[in-house]
């Protein structure tokens, strides 16, 4: 019985694309000696940040709310409980989809006091074409290679055996994730209101491009080329 010839390729793709969301995080804080002064501080700057951002409609992806905090503030060496005064925070994550928004938001937002922005930080959606598009062209160029090998040995290629992402084929636990999308570092921040001095209307950002990439493994037979027929004597 003739053995089997199999041919195991790795195929890699990269993709460059202009990013799909652009996230922003807000902070709002409040400080008062009364607590209470606090949560209707920071209760109406959370409101003023929200009622802004929804001015913007159908531009904003999507608006959460993240975490809040009011806390007493005691000195660490103090050896009583007695509260100086108390100390609130609330953040908000700003999903933004139409770029044209984003620098005068990022101007207008940190107008209300205490209030700090920070990004804008650029990615793609999950479920964007572009990750497909990655691990196709990933699977394209496996079969170009095995294709190459193939016929660099003298054969041609057959079908496929088996394919996976990387690392479910051979063992490779100490490789670097094979799949991902590279996040746009963050081109600017605003500071705490106040801190702006002299701002222009609004802000410009250049987009950071996004690099996607895609490895799979795949194994192919290779097709040996047929044994020439004997000459009769």
């Amino acid at each position: 019985m003739t053995q089997q010839t199999v041919i195991s390729v790795r195929g890699q793709s990269r993709i460059e694309a202009e990013p799909e969301i652009a996230r922003l995080t807000v902070t709002m804080q409040a400080r008062h000696a009364d607590r209470q002064t606090v949560v209707e501080r920071l209760a109406a700057r959370n409101k003023q940040v929200l009622d802004l951002v929804k001015e913007y409609g159908e531009a904003i992806e999507k608006v959460e709310s993240g975490a809040a905090s009011i806390r007493p503030d005691i000195r660490p060496k103090e050896k009583t409980e007695r509260v100086r005064s108390y100390q609130g925070r609330a953040t908000a994550l700003v999903k933004i989809r139409d770029f044209t928004v984003l620098g005068e938001l990022m101007t207008r937002l940190p107008d209300s006091e205490l209030v700090t922005v920070d990004g804008p930080w650029w990615s793609l959606r999950p479920d964007s074409q572009v990750y497909r598009q990655a691990r196709i062209d990933a699977a394209k160029e496996a079969m170009r290679r095995a294709g190459d090998y193939a016929q660099a040995f003298g054969g041609e290629l057959g079908g496929l055996i088996e394919a996976a992402d990387t690392g479910l084929l051979t063992d490779q636990s100490s490789e670097r994730s094979t799949f991902y999308a590279a996040r746009g570092a963050a081109v600017g921040g605003a500071a705490p209101g106040g801190a702006w001095g002299g701002e222009p209307d609004s802000m410009e950002f250049e987009p950071a491009t996004q690099v996607v990439t895609a490895q799979v493994e795949a194994r192919f037979e290779m097709i040996q080329p047929a044994d020439p027929s004997p000459v009769p004597d």
